[in-house]
């Protein structure tokens, strides 16, 4: 079980050079994303769609790691790793985690946005 998602505003806006606007673009794309994030992710995996599941996990570990999501990022990496070997047991448990997690980031995102505003 992972930890708990910690958002480091600090941080991410010390990598974005103190740019609050970006910050605010990056929380609402994430935000607009996500649930498409989620069903592609079980979309590819109930059809056997190695390719597009590897691709996804791939772009979702990006996104997660945007936002010092450390945890999630490798849980994304090891979905990944595990489709290209084609190491497919256990898949169902991993993605339905990794979609958990971006539900769970998503949560924290909003709340950070709706305080700012």
């Amino acid at each position: 079980m992972l930890d708990a998602f910690v958002l480091d505003r600090a941080a991410i806006l010390d990598r974005l050079g103190g740019d609050a606007e970006i910050y605010t673009m990056m929380l609402e794309m994430f935000l607009q994303d996500v649930d498409a994030n989620c069903e592609t992710l079980g979309a590819a995996l109930a059809a056997g769609e190695t390719a597009v599941l590897q691709r996804e996990a791939h772009t979702v570990k990006g996104l997660l790691a945007t936002f010092s999501d450390d945890d999630g990022a490798a849980e994304a990496f090891a979905i990944e790793q595990n489709v290209k070997r084609g190491e497919l047991s256990g898949l169902n448990d991993a993605v339905a985690g990794l979609q958990a997690r971006l539900r769970e980031v998503a949560g924290v995102l909003k709340a950070e946005l709706e305080n700012a505003g």
